[in-house]
């Protein structure tokens, strides 16, 4: 697959307004949540070094521990989602309404992610307590957000293939309801540059976009090919 930068996809003829409003944010019953295993909090990785014993041999080192965390959550003043995850010193955000998307891809340090999206678009957040707190900047707008950890099957998912010379590619936030009572969701898809009807996800399971079987990831499975 070829790698793919950070983009920003606007459907045509939508006009990103202070109120976001959210056409494919939907409820489903929470049928077969996938176990999540536990989410380290991104913090400094641990250094391997050598301490010398009172015998004169090195202590052996100890590996880097690896920071693996997501999250997710509501845009502030708007009805639309965004998710962050972090994997070692990479990190990856999604802004979605439904109508307009935002991929954002960066670093993170000592808790601070900063990333950057087409268009001059930036995502920032302050990552500790079991969450992240931060700012999007889209479209000359700006939002705070607070997204907490994101347990599997909550999370980003992504779709994308080519298909006889075209583009297909969606993208979505999967989240559980605050109350634990199902989950809601937001996408979008598109075959090229035009905005199709967006699927429902079902973590796991494949999905129809345009005629043609897509199969999402989850973010370890895609977020290599968007640094």
């Amino acid at each position: 697959m070829s790698k793919l930068g950070p983009f920003l996809t606007l459907a045509a003829g939508a006009v990103l307004a202070a109120g976001l409003g959210v056409a494919s944010v939907t409820a489903q019953s929470a049928e077969s949540p996938a176990t999540a295993a536990n989410v380290a909090e991104p913090g400094a990785t641990a250094e391997a070094t050598s301490v010398a014993t009172p015998s004169g041999k090195p202590e052996a080192s100890k590996p880097a521990r690896a920071v693996r965390a997501d999250y997710a959550g509501r845009v502030e003043g708007t009805r639309a989602l965004v998710a962050v995850s972090v994997r070692d010193a990479k990190a990856i955000g999604y802004f979605c309404d439904g109508k307009t998307e935002a991929w954002f891809v960066g670093k993170v340090a000592e808790g601070q992610v900063s990333l950057e999206g087409f268009g001059g678009a930036t995502l920032s957040a302050t990552l500790g307590g079991g969450k992240a707190v931060g700012e999007v900047a889209l479209g000359g707008k700006k939002w705070d957000f607070t997204a907490p950890t994101a347990k599997k099957p909550s999370g980003l998912y992504r779709a994308s293939a080519i298909v006889r010379g075209a583009r297909i590619k969606a993208g979505w936030i999967y989240l559980r309801n605050p109350n634990g009572d199902g989950f809601v969701q937001v996408g979008t898809a598109f075959v090229g540059d035009q905005q199709v009807e967006t699927p429902q996800l079902t973590p796991g399971q494949p999905v129809t976009i345009d005629g043609e079987q897509l199969e999402p990831k989850d973010v370890d499975g895609f977020i290599e090919e968007m640094q």
